[in-house]
C-alpha cells in the first residue's frame, strides 16, 4: 500500500501539515498549496441578530454545519451574553450537528446534539435525518453557514415549511499570495503530478477561478485525463463534476486519513488504466 514516489497535489489549507505527512507516510511526494483562506466576518450582524433571537426564545432548531463555525459562533455569543444564559437558551431548542466536527465542538462546551447526521454528512443526509426525526414545518430554523451559503439546503428547509435564518460565520477567499497555487497548477498541466486530492468543494471553485483568470481551464482539463483525481466525498464530487473534472476515486469514509490511505493502494493501477 504505497504511492511509490508518485507526486500528489493537494489544495488543503487548514490541515496542510497533516495531509503533507500523510502523503509522505504512504510513499508519495507531496505538493501541497492552499487554495483558500478563512476570513472572519467582523462585527457580524447576522450572528448578533441570532443572539437576540436565541435569548428571546425565537429559535426552534439550530443547524451546525462545521466545527470551526460552531466554535466561532459560540465565541461571538460569549462576547455579548453570559455563558450560562447561552447554555440555557440552547437547551430549550433542538440542535442538529452535520457530522463529527460540529458534534465535537458542541461536546467541548459540555453540550450535546439532539440529532447527528451520518456519513457522508451531506446536506441531503441532513434533510433526510430531519424528515425522519424532526419535521421542520412551522419551525424557526437557524443555519450556521461556512465559507459560502448552501442554497440547496436552505431551499429544502423552506420547501418543508421552515422559517430559515442563515448565520454566516466566516467566508472563503483566495490566498493573498497566489504564486504557490499557480506553481502547483503549472506542475499539473505539465504532467508532473500523478494524483490530485480534493478535500473541500470550495477548493475546486478557487482553482477554477485562478485558471479562468489566466485562460488555462482547457489545459487543466486535458491534464486531468491523464492523472487520478480523488475526492474526499459526495459533496466535493458533486462540485468537481459541476466543473467537468473527473472523479476517479472516493474513499470508504469521507476523512482525510482514509482518503490518502485508500488512494495509495489504488493510484498506480488507476493511472495505468487512464493512460
Amino acid at each position: 500500500m504505497s504511492l511509490n514516489g508518485l507526486t500528489v497535489a493537494a489544495f488543503e489549507s487548514r490541515m496542510a501539515t497533516e495531509i503533507t505527512r500523510l502523503i509522505e507516510r504512504y510513499g508519495g511526494r507531496p505538493l501541497v498549496t492552499p487554495a483558500l483562506r478563512e476570513v472572519p466576518l467582523e462585527d457580524n450582524p447576522a450572528a448578533q441578530e441570532f443572539g437576540v433571537r436565541l435569548m428571546a426564545g425565537h429559535v426552534d432548531l439550530l443547524v451546525l454545519l462545521t466545527g470551526v463555525g460552531t466554535t466561532a459562533l459560540f465565541d461571538a455569543l460569549k462576547s455579548r451574553y453570559p455563558w450560562s444564559s447561552i447554555v440555557t437558551a440552547l437547551q430549550r431548542m433542538a440542535v442538529i450537528a452535520r457530522g463529527p466536527k460540529p458534534l465535537a465542538a458542541l461536546k467541548a462546551t459540555g453540550l450535546n446534539a439532539t440529532l447527528t447526521v451520518p456519513e457522508p454528512n451531506t446536506w441531503a443526509d441532513l434533510i433526510s435525518v430531519l424528515d425522519q426525526h424532526r419535521p421542520v414545518r412551522g419551525l424557526r430554523v437557524a443555519v450556521q453557514e461556512y465559507g459560502v451559503s448552501n442554497p440547496d439546503l436552505l431551499n429544502a428547509l423552506e420547501q418543508r415549511g421552515a422559517a430559515v435564518f442563515p448565520v454566516p460565520i466566516y467566508k472563503w477567499a483566495l490566498p493573498e499570495d497566489r504564486s504557490p497555487i499557480r506553481h502547483a497548477l503549472d506542475e499539473v498541466m505539465a504532467g508532473r503530478v500523478h494524483v490530485v486530492l480534493i478535500t473541500n468543494a470550495i477548493q475546486v471553485d478557487h482553482v477554477m477561478r485562478v485558471l479562468e483568470q489566466e485562460g488555462k481551464v482547457e489545459a487543466l482539463c486535458a491534464a486531468l485525463k491523464k492523472m487520478v483525481v480523488a475526492s474526499i466525498g459526495p459533496t466535493t464530487s458533486e462540485r468537481l463534476r459541476h466543473h467537468n473534472w473527473p472523479v476517479d476515486f472516493e474513499p470508504s469514509h469521507p476523512k482525510m486519513g482514509v482518503l490518502v490511505k485508500e488512494v495509495s493502494a489504488q493510484a498506480s493501477s488507476m493511472l495505468d488504466q487512464k493512460r
